[in-house]
């Protein structure tokens, strides 16, 4: 007889959530014999289009894909200059990287993680051709004030929405309006295609530039000719995918609503003397794609690892939502250093994500915040 007791079930960060229509679908995707680019893809374009105000939609199969095709489609290369903020997942710099261009980096509200806009006009240089915000975690960017900037400057605006299917910013849809938006469907953000990405926005030819860059840069000149304009790559998504996103794309909405409920319940919870420093809760428009709190480490004795550690032992899984990106090596390499972006750095020191998915119950919520308040309070110097 096995007298062991067990503990509660393993609750993660995030989980995707995929309904068993959305699995019948796939499997008859299967069935058909066409799974690559097809009549599923051309579907989940109209439908994001759609729910995008008709913007033209061109999906990709990452985020990351979409950010470099939209810099590439701005003409943007060797030579520029792009702004974006010190603190997100480090595709947002890579791309720009990757394209020839420079990032230039700006701090982060403590609170929001997004982009400091008090700074971003004093980056401004004669090299300067863009800048590329971030959504963090959902809540919007001050829109009026970003394209304001970028009218004001000339600047072309590619918006990194990869947190952001679903956000509003002022009852508009983020993706609906302004210059060239990407969103992410990684299984860990709001909907998912498994991997995937798209691009909202677009004058007909950049259109074009992101549909040549996506598939070989090839365009068919008969039935049976084609030439090649560009080197292009292939990321191009598969109807499996768009499969997929087609039944997550139903419940976005019910989705976002969830998470907002139980976002809702972790801030009535701490309420105004949380243990951890909370994210800004933002307004209705936020489509809290994660919940992000900072520990106050220098009150601890233990370290942040010691609290995932900590956590992890009470069944409760804990992820880390971002380190400042200047930090890493390879922008370490552009003389970027420590202490030039004092709030991204902090937020890298000290934020950890808590779980927070469609299917979690407010008990769970409950438990987490139960579990995070004993151990930081149990830990204080």
């Amino acid at each position: 007889m096995n007298d062991s007791v067990k503990g509660p079930p393993m609750l993660p960060f995030t989980r995707p959530t995929i309904d068993e229509e959305t699995i019948a679908e796939v499997a008859q995707v299967l069935r058909s014999g066409w799974l690559a680019s097809g009549p599923k893809v051309a579907q989940l374009e109209a439908e994001l289009s759609r729910y995008c105000g008709g913007r033209p939609i061109r999906s990709q199969t990452s985020a990351t894909a979409g950010m470099e095709m939209a810099l590439l489609a701005c003409g943007i290369g060797p030579g520029d200059e792009v702004i974006t903020p010190a603190l997100s997942f480090v595709a947002t710099a890579n791309v720009i990287m990757r394209v020839g261009a420079r990032p230039v980096f700006i701090d982060v509200g403590l609170d929001s993680r997004n982009i400091d806009l008090d700074q971003v006009e004093s980056a401004i240089t004669p090299r300067t051709r863009a800048i590329m915000p971030v959504h963090f975690a959902g809540l919007p960017v001050d829109m009026e004030r970003l394209y304001a900037i970028a009218k004001r400057h000339k600047l072309r605006v590619i918006e990194d929405a990869a947190h952001a299917i679903g956000s509003s910013w002022r009852g508009q849809r983020i993706g609906s309006f302004g210059d060239l938006v990407c969103f992410s469907f990684h299984p860990n953000k709001n909907i998912t295609t498994i991997e995937g990405g798209a691009i909202s926005g677009g004058s007909p030819e950049e259109l074009k530039s992101i549909e040549l860059h996506r598939w070989h840069g090839q365009v068919r000149l008969g039935p049976d000719s084609f030439d090649t304009l560009l080197p292009g790559g292939k990321s191009n998504l598969s109807d499996v995918a768009a499969a997929v996103g087609l039944g997550q794309l139903k419940r976005l909405d019910e989705f976002n609503a969830r998470r907002r409920l139980l976002v809702a319940r972790y801030y009535e919870l701490w309420g105004k003397d949380a243990p951890l420093r909370l994210p800004e809760r933002g307004d209705e428009g936020h489509s809290w794609h994660v919940f992000t709190p900072l520990l106050p480490l220098v009150e601890l004795r233990i370290s942040r690892l010691e609290f995932i550690e900590a956590m992890k032992q009470r069944g409760i899984g804990v992820g880390v939502h971002y380190p400042a990106i200047h930090l890493f090596s390879c922008y370490r390499a552009l003389g970027y250093r420590d202490g030039r972006f004092p709030n991204a750095e902090r937020i890298g020191r000290e934020t950890v994500t808590l779980p927070l998915f469609p299917t979690m119950e407010l008990a769970d919520v409950d438990r987490v915040v139960a579990a995070a308040t004993a151990i930081v309070n149990g830990a204080r110097a």
